[in-house]
């Protein structure tokens, strides 16, 4: 048995406001791109990699970093990522253009990757039983709650400040959490000295790396043949197949090479970079699936209600960052709400009911998208919304990883947090289409009745889609385009109408993935049980 941390709850501070950091820089470039394009000159195209540069890493490096925090200490990785985190954010502040922007953000990603599943594993190394029930509820209420406080910020200090500083605040809270955690947070790490799997760590990478580029890129680049020229700076795509299914192709072909290489290793007593015995565990196994298809659902608004808020309704970005602040108003309070309910009622319980609270919020919300809506109908929905994310974040993460040995946490960790970005990635690709297709469809038909020629209804549909709805403005306020931008603002609201409608039937059969998880422990079992392996624990 291990001796508690007595300054594990300031720990846990600074553990979430590392998460902070990964989650409100994942959301704050989004609101300061107009300004990044304006001031660094940069493409269509590479807004679309410094947008993107950063997730794609992300989610590739998440199971690596994950196995390597269990072999040199998950303190010392969560470290090593903020620094490298706050390291790249200050080369991405000062970027001249926009190809150093980019690669700062391909950094960023190595750092994110290092932090998000190193404070899954110190949690489930740190708490025990109901207290590992309230950290969770504080870890996931964060995570929701900075996703909606991201674009506010990013609002605030681009309309105030520069864009620059979208990227500057990382470092004095990149300072606050290295000092903080080496003072309150105990070391940990697996007892079994191994040797890094590093053919698997390579297949890993590659896989997740052509996975989720395939998922983000084929609305732009085609599902199948090419939508348009595409170029790599300054190498032209020569084929008319475009890349998205040969990056699927690799991905498959990486999966069933990675398995087939972690199964060898296993059953020659090596270690390998994921522990296979782990899904014989059926809450890590069924919630990692649960948890996948949950994320596929729960990040579509995040994506359509900004844009849709800003360029139909006519907000600035700060002003729809203050609307957005319901969604993290909403998480926190769930934050209490399930800290109140751990121990008392069954983690998957709580996991329910968060995720019907999100399919509630989002149909409400879906309900309300019009062009001439209402704002203040949103933040009551949002509210709901961002309460059930609260707490079926939280709570799923801790039925993932309430059986999982405590020398295996970074490999779980790693598993979990991979299961939520690809379906983040998966949610973001299937939602953006949604979105945007609807929108096309809808605008074009209405053009069709308006009688003008195909020609020119295709040049509008394609300018507005391609701008994200920006466009919309601007033929408003033109007498001669007005009537075409009431159609494209109608369009575009009935995209983001069936986008957040198809997120709440992810988030139902996301609901319907919890029934398997109903044989679930109270984390009180924690208490008594017997761990099979010593965990070494050393206060610093």
């Amino acid at each position: 048995m291990t001796h508690a941390n007595p300054r594990r709850w300031y720990g846990l501070v600074f553990i979430s406001i590392a998460v902070s950091l990964i989650i409100v820089d994942s959301t704050i470039v989004n609101v300061a791109i107009p300004s990044i394009v304006e001031d660094l000159d940069i493409t269509s195209t590479q807004v679309q990699w410094v947008q993107e540069a950063y997730t794609l890493v992300f989610a590739a490096l998440l199971l690596l970093f994950g196995s390597l925090a269990d072999r040199i200490g998950r303190r010392r990785m969560l470290i090593i990522g903020v620094v490298i985190f706050a390291a790249s954010s200050v080369l991405a502040a000062l970027a001249p253009t926009g190809e150093l922007l980019i690669f700062a953000r391909l950094i960023q990603g190595v750092g994110g990757a290092m932090i998000l599943p190193t404070t899954l594993s110190l949690i489930n190394a740190t708490f025990r039983g109901k207290e590992r029930g309230i950290a969770f509820a504080v870890w996931g209420s964060t995570i929701g709650g900075m996703a909606a406080v991201g674009p506010l910020l990013g609002g605030w200090l681009t309309t105030y400040f520069s864009w620059r500083w979208a990227f500057g605040i990382n470092i004095p809270l990149a300072i606050v959490i290295i000092i903080g955690v080496l003072i309150t947070v105990a070391e940990s790490r697996s007892a079994t000295k191994a040797k890094l799997d590093v053919v698997g760590a390579a297949l890993s990478v590659l896989l997740f790396g052509t996975l989720v580029f395939g998922l983000i890129e084929g609305r732009t680049y085609g599902w199948w043949t090419t939508n348009e020229t595409i170029s790599f700076g300054d190498v032209e795509w020569p084929f008319e197949l475009s890349p998205v299914p040969i990056a699927f192709a690799i991905a498959a072909f990486s999966l069933v090479g990675f398995l087939a290489w972690e199964v060898r290793r296993a059953r020659a007593g090596r270690s390998t970079l994921l522990e296979l015995s782990l899904f014989s565990i059926g809450s890590f196994r069924n919630g990692n699936i649960a948890a996948l298809v949950v994320s596929l659902g729960e990040f579509g608004i995040i994506l359509s209600l900004p844009l849709w808020l800003q360029f139909v309704l006519g907000f600035d970005a700060l002003q729809t960052g203050f609307i957005l602040l319901a969604l993290a108003g909403g998480s926190f309070v769930a934050s209490g709400f399930a800290g109140a309910l751990s121990g008392r009622v069954r983690p998957v319980i709580v996991v329910r009911g968060g995720i019907l609270a999100e399919i509630l919020g989002i149909v409400w919300i879906g309900l309300i998208v019009a062009p001439d809506a209402s704002w203040g109908w949103l933040v009551p929905a949002l509210f709901v919304y961002g309460f059930g994310v609260g707490l079926a974040t939280a709570q799923l993460t801790g039925v993932v990883l309430q059986d999982v040995p405590v020398e295996l946490s970074g490999q779980g960790s790693g598993t979990q947090s991979t299961a939520r970005q690809v379906g983040a990635a998966l949610g973001i690709a299937i939602l953006g289409t949604v979105l945007f297709t609807t929108t096309a469809n809808s605008l074009a038909a209405k053009l069709d009745d308006r009688g003008i020629s195909n020609e020119q209804s295709d040049a509008v549909v394609s300018t507005v889609v391609e701008s994200a709805g920006a466009a919309i403005a601007g033929l408003e306020e033109d007498p001669d385009t007005e009537e075409i931008g009431e159609d494209a603002a109608a369009a575009f609201s009935l995209g983001t109408q069936l986008s957040a409608f198809t997120a709440a039937g992810f988030l139902t059969v996301g609901l319907l993935a919890t029934i398997s998880l109903g044989s679930s422990k109270r984390p009180e079992d924690d208490e008594v049980k017997t761990t099979e392996t010593t965990e070494r624990q050393s206060n610093e």
